[in-house]
């Protein structure tokens, strides 16, 4: 981990704790990016066969990563476009389920467009708060982010699992950007019918790229009408057989961005997803331990033991100037200082930020 580490020039300067706001750029993604643009300087008309060759080796990687069919993924600038995509083609006699203080880009979109909506407040025992609402108001969408961008507080994914084989008609749209490329997933059995997320956090992919992934019942229950040329692969004939994933795609795509994308999981996936969720787990673990010892965590975090990386401290005024003469980079969120922790972070880190803290 080690020379992983070496990578990662920030390090050297700061204890770098906000890959909840942006992950960090790193040596061989640089290296990489740099020899794409020098390709297109030079490529002339060559680069095209190139760049779609990134684009489907995106897709397929994108695929593996997660284990949803090829077929079924969709390749978007970002999370907030493909949600917003995916509800336009919302039915309008569908009952929501959101979390309130959700993220955003989860919860606005569903907010301007259909008045059945539902909440559930984040509590230690949300899984049951979400079940019970579920069954008494008859909802048919749950939305909700997998990893709570405030706090770190993270959803029950196997509880997800477990409600779609009870409702089964009941749709699950996930946010997995505060959570994907932090551990596993293996979409097709999740229970989760959409997710989503953007590449630019813990998945150190930069901006500007994404992704949808959807299960086969999704099609049947919304209506997309996006589309372009791209949309039907350049098939001027194509117009009246796009598949509903190609829609999420109606013009072309930044080979730069989605090779990035590219490049950094297969990067993950060279150090182990095993290996990453390990360091992640001790750090999660450690971090929980000695913030809720100094009774700088909500209840509902404390509480529920399993938790992300990602916390958010109850510090004051003079915590977060402390923080920040110290060199240590966080972001201000919702009235606290939240700190986000990924592989490249170490325990060493975490007990110089309580020894600051103190």
């Amino acid at each position: 981990m080690k020379n992983i580490i070496k990578q990662f020039p920030v390090l050297n300067q700061f204890v770098y704790a906000d890959t909840a706001t942006q992950g960090l750029l790193y040596e061989g993604l640089l290296d990489w990016r740099q020899e794409h643009d020098l390709d297109v300087l030079i490529g002339g008309r060559k680069l095209l066969t190139k760049q779609g060759k990134i684009i489907s080796e995106t897709r397929n990687t994108v695929s593996q990563f997660f284990n949803c069919k090829r077929d079924n993924v969709a390749l978007v600038p970002n999370f907030s476009i493909g949600m917003n995509i995916l509800l336009e083609g919302m039915g309008e006699k569908e009952n929501v389920l959101l979390l309130n203080s959700d993220y955003p880009s989860v919860n606005w979109p569903f907010e301007s467009r259909t008045p059945n909506l539902y909440y559930v407040d984040l509590s230690e025992n949300i899984e049951e708060h979400i079940y019970n609402k579920i069954k008494s108001e008859k909802i048919t969408i749950l939305a909700l982010s997998l990893v709570q961008w405030l706090n770190g507080f993270k959803i029950d994914i196997e509880f997800l699992n477990s409600l779609k084989k009870e409702f089964p008609h009941l749709i699950v749209i996930a946010d997995g950007t505060q959570f994907c490329g932090t551990e596993s997933v293996n979409f097709d059995n999740s229970g989760i019918d959409v997710l989503g997320a953007s590449g630019y956090k813990w998945m150190l992919g930069g901006h500007g790229n994404g992704f949808m992934l959807f299960s086969d019942d999704v099609a049947d229950r919304f209506s997309c009408a996006a589309i372009g040329f791209n949309a039907a692969r350049g098939n001027l004939e194509g117009k009246d057989a796009v598949k509903f994933s190609n829609r999420f795609e109606p013009g072309h795509l930044d080979s730069l961005a989605f090779g990035s994308l590219n490049y950094s999981l297969k990067f993950i996936s060279a150090i182990g997803m095993d290996v990453v969720n390990e360091q992640i787990q001790k750090l999660s673990k450690k971090a929980l331990a000695e913030f809720g010892a100094l009774g700088l965590l909500e209840s509902c975090v404390v509480n529920r033991g399993n938790h992300s990386t990602t916390f958010n401290l109850s510090v004051g005024e003079k915590g977060r100037t402390k923080l920040m003469q110290n060199n240590v980079l966080f972001a201000e969120r919702g009235g606290g200082v939240r700190l986000a922790f990924h592989f490249y972070n170490t325990e060493n880190e975490i007990d110089s930020i309580v020894k600051i803290l103190k």
